[in-house]
This record gives C-alpha cells, sequence and structure tokens, in this order.
C-alpha cells in the first residue's frame, strides 16, 4: 500500500517555479501514453475496430431539410411567408427577393432593385414560394440528383 503522502507535492522552492514531485514516483523512462488519437475521418464514414476508414461507394447525400433545399435554390426568387408571435405591430410578415443564402437558421435574401439584404430567422418562417422550378435533392429522386427539377 502506498501512502497517502507520497501523492503530496513538495512545497514550492523559495525563488519560485514549479514544485517538484517526490522521486521514484514515476521512474524515468516509464511513462507511456494512455491513449493514441484516432485519425481524423469524415462525417459519415465508417471504422473498423482497428481504425481503417471504410470508403464508402454510394454517393452522400444531404438530408431534406428546409436549408438544404433552400441551399440548391440559391439565386431564385422566392416570397417567404414569416409569422412573429406576440407581435402587436405585425403578426404575418411577407417578403419577397432573391435566395442569397441558407443556413441552419437563417435566409437571407437581397432585393433585387435596391440590394438591400434582409435576414430572416428560420424559426418564423412559415413557407416560401417560387416562381420557378426548384432543384431538389434526395435519396428517393429517380435520374440525376440536384439536377431534376420538381414542377
Amino acid at each position: 500500500m502506498i501512502s497517502q503522502q507520497a501523492y503530496r507535492p513538495v512545497s514550492y522552492p523559495a525563488g519560485g517555479g514549479y514544485p517538484e514531485w517526490p522521486r521514484g514516483m514515476y521512474p524515468m523512462g516509464t511513462m507511456q501514453p494512455i491513449s493514441t488519437f484516432p485519425p481524423q475521418v469524415n462525417s459519415g464514414s465508417a471504422m473498423t475496430p482497428t481504425g481503417t476508414v471504410v470508403q464508402s461507394q454510394t454517393p452522400q447525400y444531404e438530408q431534406s431539410y428546409i436549408e438544404n433545399i433552400l441551399r440548391l435554390n440559391l439565386g431564385k426568387v422566392g416570397t417567404f411567408y414569416m409569422t412573429y408571435e406576440n407581435n402587436r405591430e405585425w403578426n404575418a410578415k411577407i417578403f419577397k427577393g432573391t435566395l442569397e443564402a441558407a443556413g441552419r437558421d437563417h435566409i437571407i435574401i437581397s432585393d433585387p432593385a435596391t440590394g438591400k439584404r434582409t435576414v430572416l430567422l428560420m424559426v418564423n418562417l412559415d413557407y416560401a414560394t417560387f416562381d420557378e422550378p426548384l432543384v431538389y435533392q434526395y435519396p428517393g429522386v429517380i435520374g440525376s440528383p440536384g439536377v431534376s427539377p420538381v414542377r
């Protein structure tokens, strides 16, 4: 049994600096790394128990979330119907503009006439309409994903 005293550091030296641990607690050359870091792997890649990356032969598709559908249709003009709860001035508002960007929690549109950009929060989005066919990529779509427009 190791005494509790073996785990206490020696007091700080008078000149400052770091304390020394009692000699013999960790003999030189015996320290081994506890674990090694696994290799970095792309999201969705499988690994064997030995850490070898298994390359997938199937094409990867983004899941059918609204932000992914919007990203596939950047540059198209759309109408965005938004609802704002507990707002005394306006409860619902309609925005029309060119779709510039779409993230998980936001949409950025611009007015083609003025160039003014507006950031809309996805939490307020009810639905969006477009006057032209949309590009829609989904694993169940037959044909070339990302090319077949929805009519």
